[in-house]
């Protein structure tokens, strides 16, 4: 059985259709005081309890959070034998560690609190993949990134698929192999002063190529959008950006689209404008 929740409804309804598995209904109210109640009328309901649910719910927010544990636990108390949860987008995952005294290590907090509630724990590229080290339950992480290159056009001209720094050049690799052609490459950040940073493609020829920007996360789309005006002065002809994560917080779409993007595709890790591609096949596979 899956058990959705809100926040990932979409790709909880395509994931049960890949696993052939019944897609539970589910409750979210919301108290006058603010609180809130997950549940899972169908558990009670149900001639005989499922051996094995399988929970989705990206936390996009403190309330996603909540509403995830209350599922657990609504699991739990109806007898359930296996909890597998999946965090397809995993809140907190970039406070992976203190970075000054006194701080908590977020990351480790979140994923004490998801153990209490799952026999097993499922994410899709988290920022730092060592969070998984931090749930009590085996953690497993998806890379679901090879999504990516289905939407892009299949007449991509000599692409180049750049990500934002060095470090992450192998998710633009794998995007890359998935679409079957092109060259990867990153840009390179140099501090001019004490407040500015410059943007480059690092060492690649980008006029009249068609480029595909990829990145984990699109949070606030600052750094994403002058990385397109770098794109645009150096003569580069189509610029598309892809995203595991469409976080795409504030005016962020606005942000890329007033840049020029020619398109911006993410997964349903988090659902929105952007999510082009599931994530439920690769999700799928590791579930069966």
């Amino acid at each position: 059985m899956i058990v959705s929740g809100s926040s990932s409804q979409s790709l909880a309804a395509t994931l049960a259709a890949e696993l052939d598995e019944p897609l539970a209904a589910v409750s979210i109210e919301q108290f006058p005081d603010g609180e809130l109640l997950a549940s899972v009328p169908g558990l009670a309901d149900a001639e005989r309890v499922p051996d094995r649910v399988v929970i989705v719910a990206s936390t996009v927010s403190s309330d996603a959070h909540v509403e995830l544990l209350q599922l657990q636990d609504a699991a739990q108390e109806a007898g359930v034998d296996e909890i597998v949860t999946v965090v397809p987008y995993m809140g907190y995952a970039r406070q992976d560690a203190s970075f000054e005294a006194g701080q908590p290590i977020s990351a480790r907090a979140v994923a004490r609190a998801l153990s209490t509630g799952a026999d097993r724990v499922v994410t899709a590229n988290p920022h730092e993949a060592a969070v998984c080290d931090f749930f009590d339950p085996p953690a497993t992480n998806v890379d679901v990134a090879p999504a990516l290159a289905e939407p892009l056009p299949d007449d991509l001209t000599d692409p180049i698929f750049l990500s934002p720094d060095a470090g992450a050049v192998d998710i633009a690799e794998t995007v890359r192999d998935a679409y079957g052609a092109g060259t990867t490459d990153y840009f390179e950040k140099t501090r001019t002063s004490g407040t500015e940073v410059e943007i480059a493609p690092s060492d690649v020829r980008v006029a009249d190529r068609d480029v595909v920007v990829v990145d984990d996360i699109v949070a606030t789309g600052g750094t994403m959008s002058e990385a397109i005006g770098v794109l645009d002065a150096r003569g580069a002809a189509r610029v598309y950006v892809s995203c595991v994560h469409p976080l795409l917080a504030g005016a962020a779409y606005t942000r890329l689209a007033r840049a020029g993007v020619e398109a911006i595709y993410g997964t349903d890790t988090i659902e929105g404008p952007a999510s082009a591609v599931s994530a439920a096949p690769w999700l799928a596979d590791a579930l069966e």
